[in-house]
Order: C-alpha cells, then sequence, then structure tokens
C-alpha cells in the first residue's frame, strides 16, 4: 500500500481543480477579470505585502498599511499637481512620511520581526 501524503500544493490545486468544476469559482465577483492595479499594494514592500493582506482579510488594519496607502495616493498627487507650491508641500509631507516608514521598518528589522 502507496499512501502519499499530498504536498499543500497538491491540496490547493486540488481545492482549486474541485470548486472550478462544482461551479463555486465562477461564482466569485471579479472571476476572470483581470486584477485592479493597487498603487499601495505596489508601494508595499513585497515581504509585507501578504502578512498585510491576511490582517486586512481578517479585520485588522495596521498602521503600516494606512501610510503606504497614503504614501501611494502623496505620489499620485505629486504626479498631478500643477502648482509649484503645491508640489514643495507634497514632497515635504512625503518626505516625512517615508522616514515614517523607514524608522518603522528598521525598528522592525532590529527586533527580528522582519
Amino acid at each position: 500500500m502507496n499512501s502519499k501524503v499530498p504536498t499543500q500544493d497538491e491540496s490547493i490545486a486540488r481545492h482549486l481543480r474541485e470548486a472550478a468544476e462544482s461551479g463555486e469559482l465562477s461564482r466569485i465577483p471579479g472571476y476572470g477579470q483581470p486584477m485592479t492595479e493597487d498603487a499601495a499594494w505596489e508601494a508595499t514592500p513585497p515581504e509585507f505585502r501578504l502578512p498585510f493582506k491576511i490582517l486586512r482579510n481578517a479585520g485588522f488594519t495596521p498602521p503600516e498599511i494606512d501610510w503606504f496607502h497614503e504614501r501611494a495616493a502623496l505620489a499620485s498627487s505629486l504626479e498631478a499637481a500643477t502648482d509649484d507650491a503645491m508640489r514643495s508641500d507634497i514632497r515635504r509631507r512625503l518626505s516625512e512620511l517615508e522616514q515614517k516608514i523607514a524608522l518603522r521598518l528598521e525598528a522592525m528589522r532590529m527586533r527580528g520581526s522582519l
């Protein structure tokens, strides 16, 4: 008797295949559509993307997520700004926020939680 325990990838593939065959996947909103681009996702360091998504889906939003969203919004505002004074203000706010994020990331690295 050769009963091989399926790997995690094999189990996930089986569940996805079963959900596709039953039609369960096609009932999910957005199924078959391209994923929307999210500037905050792109601005989030790769090592934080999955953990932050899990926390967000669980209903908990760490402050860093808000900071990354704010940083993406400020970067978009900077690109759209037409006035020199407005651009200067946005650059200052963006710089302050980036320093805050950098300090937080460094503290996490030092504690070994990153």
